[in-house]
């Protein structure tokens, strides 16, 4: 049987604390556990040694009798001894079935049983019985999908049909969302591990561009063309809306580019749907063409009339 260094597998001295021991613990966990390193062989052996040094080093009792280990093992060595001929028997557990606690989750639930070394079963009892602790409840991994909407659904507020394995789930698309927007659907996502919850399921939002509206937060921005003599003269005009279109007085002599503010007819705020963004009209000015012979005379007429 193999001895293991468990002050080596944290990287830790053999004076550490209880501290810094389990600093070192948490630090190695997170990078080497498997949902951050799926289908991994050596990052998921490597979290259960880690682990496994946890498990002894973080408990007063067991960190003892492994010193005492430790200790004897190394003069065995300086002696010239090997494992083979070391006397492993005085250090055996017999019957014991020790309470193994695995702080991010049971190793049996994550690996399929067997987690813990036969070193480890042979000095301080297996992962079984009456005294075992309960492994710590784990949530379960939230999934994510994309979908993409239109910019009137997000003005409206939308669904999506999605298929679950054999079920068909319907998602409500609350009006207001914007790209960036995540729709959770509780308890839908990943199976929890221990007793835990489930994860939940998101839909990502994505609102496609729109041939009329640019979109500013929950503003609005649109171009309206004016012929010539309305910004001249002065009238009115139509103004389309993701709603219904509406009127929009002119004043005589608009200049290019000016911008009208139509207030509330934005985008729905989020979690405030009764309350809306405002919708900024840029004028711009359509030159007529095509013009005929008395048309160009009056124009003339008129620029000499200009000076």
């Amino acid at each position: 049987m193999e001895y293991r260094d468990y002050y080596q597998v944290l990287g830790v001295g053999r004076d550490a604390s209880a501290q810094e021991i389990k600093k070192a613990y948490r630090a190695l966990a997170r990078r080497h556990h498997p949902d951050v390193n799926p289908n991994d062989a050596k990052a998921e052996e490597r979290f259960k040694e880690i682990n496994e040094a946890h498990e002894v080093l973080s408990d007063p009792e067991k960190r003892k009798k492994y010193d005492q280990l430790g200790a004897n093992w190394q003069q065995w060595q300086r002696a010239g001894g090997d494992a083979s001929s070391f006397d492993w028997s005085r250090w055996r557990t017999a019957g014991q079935r020790g309470g193994v606690h695995v702080e991010y989750g049971d190793l049996g639930d994550l690996f399929g049983g067997g987690g813990f070394s036969d070193f480890f079963q042979s000095m301080f009892g297996g992962m079984g019985g009456a005294t075992q602790r309960q492994p710590r409840a784990r949530r379960g991994q939230d999934y994510e999908h994309p979908v993409e909407i239109t910019l009137e659904e997000a003005y409206r507020g939308t669904t999506r049909v999605l298929q679950l394995e054999s079920r068909r789930l319907e998602v409500k698309i609350p009006a207001g969302v914007t790209t960036g927007s995540r729709v959770r659907v509780r308890g839908e996502g990943g199976p929890s591990v221990g007793g835990g919850v489930k994860g939940d399921f998101y839909l990502a939002i994505k609102v496609a561009p729109h041939s009329v509206f640019q979109r500013e937060g929950d503003d609005l921005r649109c171009q309206v063309v004016v012929d010539l003599y309305t910004v001249v003269l002065g009238g009115e005009v139509r103004v389309p809306t993701l709603k219904s279109a509406v009127e929009l007085k002119v004043p005589p002599e608009t200049q290019s580019e000016r911008i009208f503010r139509l207030r509330g007819q934005g985008m729905p705020r989020l979690k405030h749907p009764e309350e809306h963004g405002d919708l900024y009209a840029e004028i711009r000015i359509a030159i007529p063409k095509s013009l005929t012979d008395e048309e160009k005379v009056l124009f003339e007429e008129l620029a000499a009339l200009r000076g």
